[in-house]
């Protein structure tokens, strides 16, 4: 069933999103809208497509010191506001395991861009595996952060790695969600103006509801299919680089090596690579390693 064709593509000044999106310079900010969806997007640079999915409760600024980067190496970094999140608005306020799939499937296609480097951090992860391994003709290079391939082994070593899901279960609309911004998941503090800023759109009450949704709908049903070995039973064919931060526990080299034996098993090139002085928010811990890291990946693959 072909897709259905975008209604609008344009651009929107900064200071006219409410509320006010956090300050970040060289941003292009565009509006697409496909069926149903109204996707924020900041843009930035020119060259080959790469495209920047956010982890939860973050959104496009999450990126604000790693896409220029890329962008100076040459490329045209797109970052979208996935569904649920950010300055982006949905007609309806179901998720479902694959609705973030079909939305960037959607928005490749509004966009023209056939294929694409993809880098993605946490739940933005989960939307970026499944499009590796249900389209890999749509993207050119995966790199994955703080989140191990979907054809590991689960071990009760990493239970410790989703304390952080049942209150999302369970939210409540105005709840705080500043805990997952603090110790254990940060290597060093966050600054105010930070949390601040990737907490922006909780304000918003279709952004605070979509928490449940997102957590129920999504990330439980791909958990249980991960758990089942369902990707132990695929093939990844789109090269892949993992990348986790020497601190975020329990995802360590030494777990990982455990429930990640034998990958070339089951990718066709996937490789591994820890940053130090970095927990579960390598974008925030260590920006310019994760754009050093991507952008080597990019040229290596290449």
């Amino acid at each position: 069933m072909p897709t259905p064709e975008p209604r609008t593509t344009r651009s929107v000044d900064a200071s006219a999103w409410s509320p006010p999106l956090p300050e970040a310079s060289g941003f292009d900010h565009l509006v697409v809208e496909t069926p149903g969806l109204h996707t924020h997007i900041a843009a930035i640079g020119e060259g080959q497509p790469v495209v920047l999915l956010h982890g939860f409760p973050q959104h496009w600024w999450q990126w604000h010191a790693i896409a220029p980067v890329i962008a100076a190496a040459g490329y045209r970094v797109l970052c979208p506001d996935l569904r649920g999140a950010g300055w982006s608005a949905a007609d309806d306020p179901r998720i479902e395991r694959e609705t973030r799939l079909r939305d960037l499937l959607a928005l490749l296609d509004a966009l023209r861009i056939e294929r694409a480097h993809v880098v993605s951090h946490d739940m933005g992860a989960i939307t970026a595996m499944q499009l590796s391994y249900d389209h890999p003709e749509r993207v050119r290079t995966a790199v994955q952060l703080s989140v191990p391939p979907g054809f590991f082994t689960f071990s009760p070593k990493l239970a410790p790695g989703f304390r952080h899901l049942p209150p999302f279960i369970w939210h409540r609309p105005g709840a705080s969600l500043r805990g997952i911004l603090s110790e254990p998941y940060v290597a060093r503090p966050m600054s105010q103006a930070a949390v601040e800023a990737h907490l922006a759109p909780m304000l918003r009450p279709d952004i605070d509801g979509a928490v449940r949704p997102l957590t129920r709908g999504m990330i439980l049903p791909e958990a249980m299919r991960i758990m089942r070995g369902v990707y132990r039973r695929r093939r990844l064919t789109v090269p892949t680089l993992v990348v986790f931060g020497r601190l975020d526990r329990p995802w360590t080299e030494e777990n990982m090596g455990r429930v990640c034996r034998e990958p070339e098993r089951y990718a066709d090139r996937v490789e591994f690579s820890y940053v130090d002085d970095a927990a579960h928010f390598l974008t925030d811990d260590a920006p310019a390693a994760v754009a050093d890291l991507a952008l080597d990946w990019f040229e290596r693959v290449a």
